[in-house]
């Protein structure tokens, strides 16, 4: 297996390359050069295995031999092994045909766990073979922090450090990143939105010489390690429900595209999927571009599902790749556009090519707390976190619309448990989630975090002081 930027200038790489390149050397992402296939028997005798076993015959064609079977396995398997449910990602019935995919059973009570799990193995694993060590760098809007510091803390190779917006985050959000102890990890706190820390990241990737100095690595879904292990999920659901003799649709809360960009992967590996949702908060550029081609980008308004405020969704580049058949020249004039412009707008022929499996919508504040209330009222007391909240409702619009039919499976994913935003929820229901019992005192415990400016030259000094590696090599 091979992997090729979207932007057509970077060497192809095997996949232990990509693991730890992160992010192409010509500012693109990486995808394989060629996608898997499996056929109907093949998706069918996955059914009734557990999840690790799935995960295993899924992620193994994308690994391309770079890493002995045995050790693949073990690693799948300890990483799941830290969840709070046996199926891992089960599904809970909330209509005829409708479903939640509960994705949050993991360390940190978040979807990004049942990649980022994986990933931290798979780095030490790679760095440990190589006798090297490295440094992740990644931008949080709220979830992917704290999963990546749980999948990263305490390991001998790897320093990590994550950038989030200070004050843009939840409580439990922040302090899940800045109560972890380990000399490893450090959490900065970042004085702008989400899309400042995201656009620091790719600055500080471009500098070619930084990042050979600290060995520079990325845990955000820029990698795409992230996105193989989040295809999982779409098959066992899949898979639970009737799959793949009948196509399901799912409905996809985000805002880096990354988890439904691993849908539409899964759909090139041959599982059939009806239609793929995008679901978006106030912060509604994807929304806007579904319907009309245009992505410009406009002001992050903050909004009670705080991961999703977001106006430049990093992984959609991989999409356009494909829209635009796989032209890197074409890539690269949409990106210069982006940030020359603000934004572009494709053809009408490379939206409609979306929107074959593709469609979006939007929920404001008051249809999230609203669609907050109808899950709890309708599942006698349930609680969803304000993500799931949004993709609820629109799934719920998507219904009523009749873009999905009613004899297609609808898969809702709930990224987050309740008990991450506690104000929200309390506001719409009146009723606290309370955090499990493993984190019962996660406010008692103490904070570390380091407050920097959005400055590209502060938060590099500040690597420098504390990489590992950048000590190593002076």
């Amino acid at each position: 297996m091979r992997y090729i930027s979207t932007r057509g200038q970077a060497p192809a790489l095997d996949f232990e390359e990509v693991l730890l390149a992160g992010l192409a050397t010509d500012g693109g992402l990486y995808v394989p050069e060629t996608w898997p296939q499996f056929s109907a028997a093949e998706w069918r005798a996955m059914r009734g295995l557990p999840y690790a076993d799935v995960a295993f015959r899924i992620i193994k064609p994308f690994i391309g031999g770079c890493i002995p079977d045995a050790d693949l396995q073990r690693m799948i398997a300890e990483s799941y092994a830290t969840f709070g449910h046996r199926a891992v990602a089960p599904l809970r019935q909330i209509e005829a045909n409708d479903w939640l995919l509960e994705l949050f059973h993991g360390p940190t009570l978040a979807f990004k766990d049942v990649a980022l799990q994986l990933l931290g193995r798979l780095f030490d694993w790679a760095l440990a073979r190589s006798g090297r060590h490295a440094t992740v760098l990644g931008a949080t809007s709220g979830d992917t922090g704290s999963a990546a510091i749980e999948g990263c803390r305490g390991r001998r190779n790897l320093d990590i450090f994550i950038l989030f917006p200070e004050g843009r985050v939840s409580e439990v959000q922040r302090r899940q990143m800045t109560t972890v102890p380990d000399a490893n990890v450090h959490a900065i706190a970042l004085q702008g939105t989400f899309d400042d820390a995201q656009a620091m990241v790719k600055t500080l990737f471009n500098d070619a010489a930084f990042r050979a100095e600290v060995g520079l690595t990325a845990v955000n879904s820029i990698n795409w390690a992230r996105v193989m292990a989040q295809i999982v999920y779409y098959a066992t659901a899949s898979l639970a429900l009737g799959g793949p003799d009948r196509p399901m649709a799912y409905c996809v809360p985000t805002g880096n595209f990354g988890d439904i960009f691993a849908g539409y992967a899964a759909a090139k590996m041959g599982l059939p999927v009806a239609r793929l949702i995008v679901a978006t908060n106030r912060n509604d550029i994807l929304a806007r571009f579904f319907a009309g081609g245009d992505y410009h980008k406009d002001k992050v308004v903050p909004t009670i599902s705080p991961s999703m405020d977001i106006q430049v969704a990093s992984n959609f580049e991989r999409l356009l790749f494909d829209m635009h058949g796989r032209d890197g020249g074409q890539i690269r004039g949409l990106m210069a556009d982006l940030d020359k412009n603000g934004g572009f707008t494709v053809s009408g022929n490379a939206l409609a090519e979306s929107r074959h499996i593709f469609s979006a919508g939007r929920a404001d504040e008051a249809a999230t707390r609203a669609s907050l209330r109808r899950a709890f009222e309708r599942g006698n007391g349930a609680l969803v976190d304000p993500h799931t909240a949004v993709g609820l409702s629109v799934a719920a619009e998507q219904r009523s619309s009749g873009a999905v039919a009613a004899e297609i499976p609808l898969i809702t994913l709930a990224t987050a448990d309740p008990a991450k935003f506690p104000e929200a929820v309390f506001e719409a229901t009146g009723r606290r989630p309370a955090l499990p019992p493993r984190m019962a005192d996660l406010f008692e415990r103490p904070e570390r975090q380091t407050v920097l400016p959005n400055d590209a030259a502060a938060v590099r000094t500040f690597i420098l002081q504390h990489s590992q590696r950048s000590r190593v090599t002076a």
